[in-house]
């Protein structure tokens, strides 16, 4: 009974999120209904990561712990580029890109374990470990460059948020979609996502670099 009402919640709070994550990414930004869309996702998402940890243990399922973790830094790190105006890191923001590294690490010691035992999840949590351990990285270079600021600091933001989106759909294709191999649904929506925070980085440098210099 306790299992099947936070799977209830974890599905609802999954739908929500996926549907304020597409309001958000069509809305302007920095308007009001973006601001709301990006704070219903924000919550969206950390319920799902508290019914998820409870729904990892209870399934003994490491691989849903690992990617529970990974989703929530993902927009808790968007979060806190959106509302850090000063771009100075704070003992929360290097513990949680402490935890997201380690989850990295976790993730390509686990992909061992699956690679020994001949399931192809292992690809799933290799490339997982790899996107983890890159932006918790990137999020270390750009606070300690103090560089966490202006567009930079709404390009991190964007950037941690538009692959939270990642991890959102790939749980509802994974949980909805069959695909053959397994692991295509797990590696898609970062293979179709990725394209789109490599675009909207460059538009926010090409914004940056066209500003007139202070005199």
């Amino acid at each position: 009974m306790f299992g099947a009402s936070l799977l209830i919640i974890h599905i609802a709070s999954g739908t929500v999120a996926l549907l304020t994550a597409v309001v958000a990414l069509i809305t302007q930004k920095g308007r009001i209904r973006h601001i709301w869309a990006g704070r219903v996702y924000a919550g969206a998402m950390t319920l799902i990561f508290l019914t998820s940890i409870p729904l990892a243990l209870l399934g003994s399922s490491i691989f849903l712990l690992l990617i529970a973790v990974f989703s929530f830094y993902l927009v808790f790190a968007g979060w806190r580029f959106a509302r850090n105006y000063s771009g100075k890191p704070h003992p929360v923001d290097w513990t949680a890109i402490t935890a997201m590294a380690l989850t990295g690490l976790g993730m390509w010691g686990y992909a061992a374990v699956l690679a020994s035992g001949s399931s192809s999840q292992w690809i799933t949590m290799t490339l997982f470990g790899f996107i983890a351990l890159a932006l918790s990285l990137a999020d270390v270079r750009f606070y300690r460059a103090a560089n966490a600021r202006g567009t930079r600091r709404i390009a991190r933001h964007l950037t941690n948020m538009l692959a939270g989106t990642i991890a959102t759909v790939t749980a509802v294709l994974v949980v909805n979609v069959e695909t053959n191999p397994v692991w295509l649904a797990w590696i898609l929506p970062t293979l179709l996502i990725t394209p789109l925070i490599v675009w909207w980085n460059f538009r926010i440098a090409r914004q940056r670099g066209n500003r007139p210099a202070h005199r």
